[in-house]
């Protein structure tokens, strides 16, 4: 080879963080990578695509030209194989995390619907009641599943457990992850490959939407793989509408610390400036918060919600926080609910509120994040 011959030719070369084809000609494309990093990277056996690298190490986003028309088709290899499909959401934030038409991509492979995030939950909310709630939330998506399980992706907490309903229904047939954008799908996978090989951090995380390019294959122990799938883009997404310093404050990190507000009729609360929560209508209650336990609540008469918002939004009423990110900030969307008994007011993506019987609320949220009303979890 000489030195003005390319490194990359006949040999298809892969990222080992977002599953990209390797490439060293089209900056702009997925998979690039200069052709002095691709060396390094062969010599230390961990090929990086420039965009994984800078995203690795400086949290640095670098955009690809990938529509979700893309997605979609590399999505749908799904329907002709003969799979488990294990299908990752986030608890806080299930319209976002449905991937639209999935039953068609699934075919009659059978699913495993995966709640991720259940360490932020209350130890209060009984676990079994939220799998009910899943698995009927995703009945009502078209999508019937197998079994239900919850985990923690970040803390690793349960993910023995998913591993071994995993192998209980795949049967010796590969398994393919799935799931939209940051609902923590790639961290869940990055668990079971540290768990099964020890290598930390292989694939490419972040809190920006669609790191994972082309779908990963990992080996299992019996001639079949573990296919990490690109991570469909979902515009509804509370995610899709905050930088990263803000979602943050806005995304619980933590276990939730329950907040208790004694509101008479006419009062708003303020979450920051993403959501607002109104109490229109019944006698003084308490309302009890669950959202991440940094988001500054800001209560105010409702009467004054409307100019407070506009006068206050990326001030007193933040995030959003940068003027670029007020400008592009969707109008905030108005639900009216009632009431017939102790329920949860549920903004997605954010958290919720337990509301009490017989009462009249509304749910502000950016326009095409849903606002939903349920059964009381706790």
């Amino acid at each position: 080879m000489t030195e003005d011959e390319p490194l990359v030719n006949d040999e298809d070369l892969y990222c080992i963080g977002c599953g990209a084809k390797i490439q060293t000609t089209d900056r702009d494309a997925p998979g690039y990578t200069p052709e002095s990093a691709l060396k390094k990277g062969m010599e230390n056996n961990e090929l990086y695509c420039q965009r994984c690298f800078r995203l690795r190490h400086y949290n640095e986003i670098v955009p690809v030209g990938l529509t979700d028309d893309d997605f979609l088709k590399l999505l749908s290899q799904i329907r002709d194989a003969d799979a488990l499909i294990v299908y990752v959401m986030d608890i806080f934030d299930f319209n976002g995390s449905v991937i639209p038409g999935l039953h068609r991509f699934v075919g009659n492979n059978p699913v495993l619907l995966v709640g991720n995030k259940e360490d932020i939950l209350p130890k209060s909310l009984r676990r079994s009641k939220l799998k009910d709630w899943l698995r009927q939330r995703a009945n009502e998506a078209g999508i019937h599943p197998i079994d239900v399980a919850l985990v923690s992706a970040k803390t690793n907490q349960s993910v023995d457990s998913l591993l071994v309903q995993i192998d209980k229904y795949r049967k010796n047939r590969d398994v393919y992850i799935v799931g939209v954008t940051n609902v923590g799908k790639s961290t869940l996978i990055n668990q079971i490959i540290r768990q099964n090989t020890g290598k930390a951090d292989l694939i490419t995380t972040s809190r920006f939407p669609g790191t994972t390019l082309d779908r990963i294959e990992i080996p299992l122990d019996d001639d079949h793989f573990l296919v990490d799938t690109p991570g469909i883009i979902h515009a509804e997404q509370m995610a899709h509408y905050l930088n990263g310093n803000d979602l943050k404050i806005v995304t619980p990190q933590k276990s939730i610390k329950p907040k208790v507000y004694q509101l008479n009729e006419g009062q708003t609360l303020f979450f920051g400036g993403v959501a607002r929560f109104d109490y229109e209508n019944g006698p003084k209650n308490g309302f009890t918060v669950y959202a991440e336990n940094n988001l500054y609540i800001h209560r105010t008469k409702l009467e004054n919600a409307d100019s407070l918002y506009e006068a206050q939004l990326g001030k007193l009423l933040s995030p959003p926080s940068t003027e670029e990110d007020i400008e592009a900030f969707p109008k905030l969307v108005r639900h009216e609910l009632k009431t017939a008994k102790k329920s949860d007011l549920v903004i997605e993506g954010l958290g919720w509120v337990t509301v009490p019987e017989g009462v009249v609320v509304a749910g502000w949220a950016p326009e095409g994040v849903a606002v939903i009303l349920r059964d009381a979890m706790i």
